[in-house]
């Protein structure tokens, strides 16, 4: 590949790496619009217990995803907040990654070379006789 080629690569992800490393912790701690949304009819109760939802809405049908208690669930490093940079990093490192692998096993491969059992030397025309 040529230089030119690796250093555009290199700057991208580094300007990928600076962007989910510093800026994601300006985003926003409720990011999901969706959860908003399956609220409209409810109301949410703090109790002793902790929120309750009170009213008719979707919401009150959800439950935590099956992977809720992963490493890098709700966009931190095992539930901390104050990892979010380091979590943003490591989905930029592991979509690299998986992209680069399928890249990789699906590129374009040369067609095979002249291998076969005829030589093409030794090999006559029929017209040639």
């Amino acid at each position: 590949m040529k230089h030119r080629t690796w250093l555009f690569f290199a700057g991208f992800a580094l300007v990928a790496l600076i962007i989910a490393g510093a800026l994601s912790y300006f985003a926003d701690s409720d990011p999901d619009g969706l959860d908003s949304a399956t609220l409209k009819g409810c109301e949410v109760v703090e109790t002793n217990g902790g929120e309750v939802l009170t009213g008719d809405c979707i919401a009150k049908n959800a439950g935590d995803h099956h992977l809720a208690d992963s490493p890098l669930a709700d966009y931190a490093v095992g539930g901390d907040d104050r990892f979010t940079g380091l979590a943003g990093i490591l989905g930029v490192v592991a979509t690299a990654a998986v992209a680069g692998g399928l890249f990789w096993l699906l590129r374009r491969r040369p067609a095979a070379t002249g291998s076969g059992t005829a030589d093409s030397a030794t090999t006559s025309n029929p017209g040639d006789a």
